[in-house]
């Protein structure tokens, strides 16, 4: 959940010039702000922390600050790291700061970019005026991964990141009314506000201003008025400026964006100049469909053949009645600027899964007169995942020329009606995507990765050259549209993920040996097949170094600790055998059970060792051991990663080792263990090997030398348990197996018990 959001409403009325009304505008003001994030270095998309702002309508200005602050409580010890921060509007931006490779047929454009050198705490604003409404998202990470594996809960270079929003949002901004002209004036502190609503269908609109006049000067016939129309992204995109001239200006938009408001904004680009001028507007509709009336046939037709949860996404037909839904005929005459609507159905399979699919059935029929035309209306639960178009061209019914080819464009926002020629895809305000289908490359194939949340528009035509089509005037084709949550499921040598910013989901691909890109498509650095092997054998054959440290405790009759071993020696090979990346993988059991043994067996491990040296009785040892694994098994069910899982552990078990020691040195008023051949030979080789396996297990291991330094990690361990258990009790020697399993046995006289006498000599070199 967000931390918290402000809103407060600070009502700004500006100072009027005189005491009527002179058409401006009040503002008032927003605020917002989003949880601090501890900043991850960049290795794939999930690194990069994604917040999520909604910016109203009629906002003036909105400002964004950027914090960033060191965590670190060490001055210095970091040095100087850069903080990127991506801006994107209407979807979260596609990040790519190291130049990865794109799956094929990917389309994409990278975001606003902002750079943040910080050394302790640095902070960066970014301004934006007549932001676009809607859905704002902003991702931050630190730079590449160098693929030092650190440890939780050492020190390490952390930064957090917390960004705010401040809006100035217009409350009562005018509207304009097609074909009726509306009295303004524009000064260059005070710009005229207004808004227009463009319907749907609507081909062309049209914005004038006329009689231009300054106040300041009237007799100057210039008119000094800039124009803007539309609203800003992040990039630029949406908005069109014009200069006026001085008879004032006029601009004209083909394939304005449908059903949303529009905004105008008109200032005066010289000082101390107020301008007044009349704006007017006119928009045009070349066809509208015909209406399917209120009958809910259409309805009950489609949603009875899927029990998924399915909606018609277009209901609309520009086709005569009884024909079809995607097999119309071209012999039905629609005037210029009309098309073939094609009714949709959206089905929503799972988390970021949605397949459209034609109403009428998988082929749709394209014309040369006139486009066809489908939408697909994307909501903000769907721009997390990846939009998929494949266009596919049925040869069977129809053959085309090699001078003929099916034209497709999809755009957002407004389709983009009449495709032949040299017509761009592209509207009024935003860039679309074309495909082409034809003979000889019959399938067409594009990836949008986050989507923008709008409705995107696919328009299909029939094209051909100047010889013409011949004999054909109507040809087939089956389109494909498809959001999923990662592109083909990052195939082999990948995984995607569900990731989730507060309420927001987005998916992303996670790679794994050796291969990179979105897609996890970039094998430049991929693992070899013989690496990934070996690899495998040597994480897990050198946990066989554990049975020397078996059969050391069974020989001296310590058979819990030679237990303990057997467990750990088990689930760390079948752990290793099961982590690995690649192809060369074995899990006999859930991937989630395996850790938890493994990481359980190597503490216990490290436990019994420590409490076997202590040489405390047994009574107390075996309490010890079974009330010490419930505890680590607790706190590895809590953070398996975590320091003091393993510090905690050794900590206690090292200072029942020191008590033990200390008292018996006290008691017997000499240095314990007595005997320097015992420190010598085995104690210190302990010791070092342990501490040596320790450093590289903490400091050392990077995700490309894991293998060695993790292997090397498992052979320390297991050699330090070998040199550190100590020999076998002299009670164990003169009783043997017997009398651990059966248990002491003394004869009773009289009612006495006869007590055996043994001396207990402790860390004695036979």
């Amino acid at each position: 959940m967000e931390f918290h959001i402000i809103l407060c409403f600070l009502f700004v009325a500006l100072t009027a010039v005189s005491s009527e009304d002179d058409g401006q505008v009040v503002f008032v003001k927003e605020l917002s702000s989003k949880p601090a994030q501890k900043l991850s270095r960049y290795g794939w998309f999930g690194s990069a922390r994604l917040q999520r702002f909604v910016i109203p309508e009629d906002a003036a200005v909105a400002r964004w600050r950027f914090t960033v602050t060191k965590g670190h409580r060490f001055p210095g010890f970091c040095g100087e790291h850069n903080v990127t921060i991506h801006i994107r509007w209407g979807a979260p931006p596609v990040v790519n700061p190291v130049g990865q490779m794109f799956p094929n047929d990917t389309a994409w454009s990278p975001a606003h970019s902002l750079h943040l050198p910080v050394t302790s705490q640095a902070t960066a604003t970014f301004n934006l005026s007549d932001p676009s409404p809607g859905d704002w998202y902003v991702a931050a990470h630190l730079p590449r991964d160098d693929g030092r594996i650190e440890q939780k809960g050492f020190p390490s270079c952390s930064y957090y990141f917390q960004p705010h929003l401040s809006i100035r949002r217009a409350v009562d901004t005018p509207i304009l009314q097609p074909t009726s002209g509306l009295p303004q004036a524009a000064a260059p502190d005070r710009p005229a506000r207004l808004k227009l609503f463009v319907p749907e269908f609507v081909s062309s609109l049209s914005v004038s201003l006329t009689d231009c006049h300054s106040q300041t000067d009237p007799g100057e016939g210039a008119c000094p008025l800039v124009l803007r129309l539309g609203s800003a992204s992040a990039l630029k995109e949406g908005l069109v400026t014009v200069n006026c001239s001085t008879n004032g200006c006029s601009v004209t938009l083909l394939a304005p964006p449908w059903h949303t408001w529009l905004r105008l904004v008109v200032e005066s680009n010289r000082e101390n100049h107020t301008v007044t001028f009349n704006v007017s507007s006119n928009y045009t509709v070349s066809c509208k469909p015909q209406s399917v009336g209120l009958s809910p046939d259409i309805i009950a037709t489609h949603g009875n053949n899927s029990d998924r949860n399915a909606t018609l996404a277009g209901n609309r037909t520009a086709a005569a009645e009884g024909d079809p839904p995607g097999e119309r005929s071209a012999a039905g005459a629609l005037s210029p600027g009309c098309m073939w609507d094609v009714a949709v159905l959206a089905e929503e399979l799972d988390v970021l899964s949605v397949r459209f699919s034609p109403a009428g059935g998988p082929n749709v029929s394209v014309a040369r007169s006139n486009p066809t035309l489908l939408s697909y209306p994307l909501h903000t639960l769907t721009s997390g995942g990846t939009l998929s178009l494949q266009l596919t061209l049925n040869t069977t019914s129809t053959s085309l020329g090699n001078s003929s080819s099916v034209a497709a464009c999809l755009s957002p926002w407004a389709p983009v009606l009449g495709l032949s020629g040299s017509q761009p895809c592209q509207t009024a305000l935003f860039p679309g995507y074309r495909l082409h289908v034809n003979s000889s490359s019959p399938k067409a194939v594009i990836r949008l990765p986050f989507p923008q949340a709008a409705t995107w528009y696919l328009s299909l035509q029939l094209t051909c050259n100047s010889s013409g089509c011949g004999n054909v005037s109507v040809v087939s084709v089956v389109p494909e549209v498809s959001v999923s949550a990662c592109v083909e499921d990052c195939g082999t040598y990948g995984e995607c993920r569900l990731l989730r910013s507060n309420t927001y989901l987005y998916a992303a691909c996670v790679c794994k040996a050796g291969w990179s890109g979105w897609g996890c498509t970039d094998g430049s650095a991929a693992l070899s097949y013989g690496r990934q092997v070996t690899a495998t054998l040597l994480l897990t054959l050198s946990n066989l170094l554990f049975l020397p440290a078996i059969v050391v405790a069974a020989r001296r009759c310590y058979v819990t600790e030679a237990s303990v071993y057997l467990f750990t020696l088990f689930f760390s090979t079948f752990y290793h055998a099961c982590d690995q990346p690649g192809v060369a993988v074995m899990c006999i059991m859930d991937y989630d059970t395996l850790q938890f043994c493994d990481f359980l067996g190597s503490v216990c491990s490290i436990w019994v060792t420590l409490l076997c040296m202590a040489r405390v009785r047994d009574t107390l040892k075996y309490t010890l051991f079974v009330l010490g694994a419930l505890l680590i098994a607790m706190s590895m069910q809590l953070d398996r990663r975590g320091l003091w899982n393993m510090l905690g552990p050794v900590l206690c078990a090292v200072l029942a080792l020191v008590i033990a020691w200390v008292y018996r040195g006290v008691r017997r008023r000499h240095c314990y263990p007595p005997s320097w051949r015992r420190w010598l030979l085995y104690l210190v080789p302990g010791l070092l090997c342990a501490l040596v396996g320790v450093c590289v297990y903490i400091f050392a291991e990077t995700e490309d030398n894991y293998l060695y330094t993790h292997s090397v990690w498992h052979v320390l361990v297991a050699l330090s348990v070998v040199f550190l258990l100590p020999p076998r009790e002299r009670s164990r020697e003169a009783w043997g197996w017997s009398r651990g399993w059966a248990g002491s046995w003394s004869p009773r006289v009289c009612g006495y018990t006869l007590c055996h006498g043994s001396k207990e000599e402790l860390y004695t070199v036979s």
